[in-house]
């Protein structure tokens, strides 16, 4: 293989991978090839990207845990600044591994990817002053088809690094801190449900 390793279905769930890109540098810095479709077909790996997107986001802030539900997308994801805890959720019915979670950090300095299969929730919490957060899909956005699932489910039990803060039976982010920093959702990661009452694919 070319220019990346992949480690494939980390956390003993099918599907999802850790990419990390050989980085080359020297004391001018580095250079890197963030994406190659023959790398990524030789590690078996066959999906065709048809859209990119980039959000900023600032520490204490959490996204998610998102899907689309009739026009799922495969994602690979990665920070170009700060720190994140990444975490995808896996809801295909029929997998053994229905439920459960895998998460890990993604930092400018490791430079790890995250591949994301269609059947997931996906979603990241912010660990630095700021975090800069790019992915690719292999589908379109379609705002009308948006799905979540509560972040803090106790079902699912995401372990959330820095966060404190208690369970009081719903997503609202109310007396959740990360490292002292008030923890920040959208209206609308507040008022997803858990996983017993959210869609399955």
């Amino acid at each position: 293989m070319g220019q990346i390793n992949v480690e494939k279905n980390v956390g003993g769930i099918e599907g999802l991978c850790v990419i990390i890109p050989a980085v080359h540098g020297d004391n001018r810095g580095y250079f890197m090839e963030t994406y190659s479709q023959r790398d990524m077909e030789e590690a078996g790996i066959n999906t065709t990207f048809v859209q990119d997107n980039q959000s900023m986001s600032v520490k204490g802030v959490l996204r998610g845990l998102h899907f689309q539900k009739n026009f799922p997308q495969t994602k690979l994801v990665r920070v170009i600044k700060g720190c994140v805890f990444d975490v995808a959720v896996d809801l295909r019915t029929s997998s053994p591994t229905y439920g459960k979670y895998y998460g890990l950090e993604l930092t400018e300095e490791n430079k790890k990817q995250f591949l994301i299969p269609r059947g997931f929730a996906h979603g990241f919490l912010v660990l630095s002053d700021t975090a800069e957060f790019c992915y690719k899909c292999d589908d379109f956005y379609r705002p009308n088809d948006e799905g979540g699932v509560a972040w803090n489910d106790p079902q699912i039990g995401i372990v959330w690094p820095k966060l404190e803060g208690s369970y009081h039976g719903t997503a609202s982010a109310e007396s959740y801190t990360v490292d002292g920093t008030a923890l920040n959702l959208s209206e609308k990661d507040q008022k997803w449900l858990g996983l017993k009452d959210t869609f399955r694919f």
